[in-house]
């Protein structure tokens, strides 16, 4: 998802994912990180327009006071970074520390106030990655990422680009351009630092046509708000495998291209109900989906016989589905503000194409704990299943090759602990711990211990 308002990084497709070996030559703009910061600090104590530290949500404040000159114009600059840090004290072949970040540079524009044009809202975010996975450089087997803003190419990506239309007092909302399915569809924050419980959940399981933040791709969706606390959207995605590969995406991330090879069109539908239980909100999502591209059956061949056995292609099927619910509710407290609130995801793909086809999440968490009103507690379990047929196809494979390839058909367990420490609003330091049981859903993976830190800065 990623820096404030931690958006939907969904990197991890639920694939063991190797080491890169490929370093493309690019402009290393985390290492600016230090000299930026220095910059807003001195800023902050010699500027003219002098700004609070302590009340300012930026860490450059008003930026001279063109953020504001900005906004009564109608377009709200969003810079934003967040660094993921991570060390495996046990699990994996070797122990080690790596760090993976994100720069976000974003625009929104209100185009009532830009041009005169009623009810349109444009869109425009661009991202950068960089980094190492230690999931994969520490050999531990893991399917979801430890640190979830890793992925998708470590490479400037196009992440939005898009107008929204509103009709009828904002009743009807029209999207269309270049979206990410998780911003609209099983919507989701990224507080936690494990991919389990960050982004929307589906992309997790079906992430290769399922396409969460940073990666974007041609799509529409309307929205309509069928009561003050009810609403029903739908959406049509653009399904093309180069949108995924790493390759493609250090190559042409940034273009608004259309590349040949399309096989069909994602369709989510999501019924959504937003109540005030004691006057504290919920939300509760309810959806489906179904993509119209055919998909490879993990365990059949072309004749409907065990692939494994016969070395046959794999049986194509027709369409691929799944369906999910997403649950929030703050249950004490103040409503957005100090209190508890509790979720609750869980997502089930088809058994016949997802290598991965079920996933469930919980977690409390609990803003303003000792008085510290900005603050977070956050603890979650959740667990993540590796489909069988996939499992036993690669057993016998190895049966009719003589090869020996470590597979999961259980499911790999994750717990998360974190405490959010906000010394100043514009930054927010977030130590983790992290532990994973049966890691790629088998046994023969040794359990991880992990300690980590994610840091958030929006300038």
């Amino acid at each position: 998802m990623a820096t404030p308002p931690c958006f939907p990084a969904a990197a991890g497709t639920g694939v063991h994912l190797r080491a890169r070996r490929y370093r493309p030559q690019r402009f290393p703009l985390h290492r600016f990180l230090p000299t930026l910061l220095l910059a807003g600090l001195l800023t902050a104590g010699t500027s003219a327009r002098a700004y609070d530290l302590q009340t300012t949500p930026y860490l450059f404040g008003d930026w001279g006071g063109l953020r504001t000159s900005l906004a009564e114009r109608g377009v709200t600059l969003n810079l934003g970074y967040t660094g993921e840090a991570a060390h495996n004290f046990s699990g994996g072949q070797d122990k080690l520390t790596r760090y993976t970040d994100q720069w976000v540079f974003g625009a929104t524009m209100d185009l009532d106030k830009l041009l005169g044009w009623h009810g349109g809202t444009f869109q425009m975010t661009i991202t950068d990655r960089n980094g190492r996975n230690l999931g994969a450089d520490a050999g531990i087997g893991n399917n979801m990422l430890i640190q979830e803003v890793y992925g998708r190419g470590q490479t400037w990506h196009m992440t939005q680009f898009w107008l929204n239309q509103s009709f009828l007092d904002n009743r009807v909302q029209w999207k269309i351009g270049r979206l990410t399915v998780g911003e609209d569809f099983a919507s989701f924050s990224c507080d936690f630092q494990n991919l389990t419980f960050c982004g929307s959940q589906p992309g997790n399981l079906v992430g290769s046509y399922w396409v969460n933040w940073p990666t974007s791709q041609w799509a529409t969706r309307l929205k309509v708000s069928t009561s003050e606390q009810t609403y029903v959207q739908a959406g049509v995605y653009q399904v093309n495998p180069n949108y995924v590969d790493d390759g493609y995406a250090r190559r042409h991330g940034l273009s608004l291209d259309n590349p040949n090879g399309t096989t069909g069109a994602l369709i989510p539908l999501e019924f959504g109900w937003l109540p005030a239980w004691n006057g504290l909100p919920g939300s509760y999502k309810f959806g489906a989906w179904y993509n119209t591209s055919n998909g490879a059956d993990l365990y059949q061949d072309v004749n409907h016989a065990a692939r494994g056995e016969t070395g046959l292609a794999p049986r194509e099927r027709n369409g691929q589905y799944g369906i999910y619910i997403n649950f929030e509710q703050q249950i004490s407290g103040t409503a957005g503000g100090r209190g508890a609130s509790v979720f609750l995801n869980f997502s089930q793909a088809d058994r016949d194409t997802a290598a991965q086809d079920h996933q469930i999440a919980l977690g409390l968490q609990y803003k303003g704990p000792f008085g510290q009103a900005r603050d977070v507690i956050g603890v979650a379990v959740g667990a993540t299943h590796n489909n069988g047929r996939y499992a036993d196809y690669v057993r016998q494979q190895d049966q009719r090759l003589g090869t020996s390839t470590k597979v999961g058909d259980g499911y790999e367990y994750v717990a998360e602990a974190y405490y959010s420490w906000s010394p100043i609003p514009s930054i927010y330091l977030r130590p983790n711990l992290q532990y994973i049981r049966h890691p790629g859903g088998t046994s023969a993976n040794h359990d991880a211990f992990i300690v980590g830190l994610k840091t958030g800065i929006t300038f």
